[in-house]
């Protein structure tokens, strides 16, 4: 697992060495239900919240700005682009409520890289796409959700209800950067909510060009 994810690590870090400069400038374009996503995280007064796979930190800024009495953490198994997210939470002064580290998303502790063992909320947007081991990612982030905490997912969908050269063509644009969506995101998602005693909500969004979950676990 240690080979793997050093491996996946300087990927991730050959690709966004200079594409982090441009990221969240040309992404906000294609990289839809994001802000969906935060708006609907719904975080408790004084909730923790974690973000997998965090970036360019982007998302952690909206969230801390929609969310002012939570506290933030994110990770990412990118160097390079942790580099950004730093800057960026810093430029923003919110050095205060987000914190960051760098770590693999299928195998962190928590409690080790922030001293926070559990959150309230958990998220990962357009990163399952991106990680070899999507499966046990995912798997991993509901095992640090309190009880009645909820992990929320948004990615790229099958583009079913867009034009065939669409999908063809963002389908190989996306393979350039090693993003390959993930059709059985709601199965995987259903079977680790059934595995907890949790539930699934789960959306298609703009005609299928993202798919969104919502997993919600048992408050005990």
């Amino acid at each position: 697992m240690a080979d793997a994810a050093d491996t996946h690590s300087g990927l991730m870090d050959a690709i966004y060495r200079n594409q982090r400069h441009i990221y969240d400038m040309t992404r906000k374009y294609y990289l839809l239900g994001r802000d969906r996503m935060i708006e609907d995280l719904d975080v408790p007064p004084g909730g923790t919240v974690l973000e997998v796979a965090c970036g360019t930190g982007r998302n952690l800024v909206h969230a801390a700005r929609r969310y002012p009495d939570a506290r933030f953490r994110g990770f990412d198994i990118s160097a390079e682009m942790l580099k950004s997210a730093q800057s960026t939470v810093s430029r923003k002064g919110l050095d205060d409520r987000i914190a960051l580290a760098r770590g693999d998303a299928a195998d962190f502790d928590p409690e080790a890289l922030f001293g926070i063992a559990r959150f309230d909320r958990v998220f990962i947007s357009y990163s399952v796409s991106m990680i070899p081991v999507w499966k046990e990612a995912i798997a991993h982030a509901a095992t640090v959700l309190e009880p009645g905490g909820e992990l929320h997912v948004v990615d790229f969908g099958e583009q079913t209800g867009l034009p065939g050269w669409f999908r063809t063509a963002l389908r190989a644009w996306l393979a350039k950067f090693h993003v390959a969506p993930r059709g059985d995101l709601e199965p995987v998602m259903k079977d680790v909510a059934d595995s907890h005693g949790g539930q699934l909500a789960f959306t298609s969004l703009y005609r299928d060009y993202a798919r969104y979950g919502r997993m919600t676990m048992p408050r005990g």
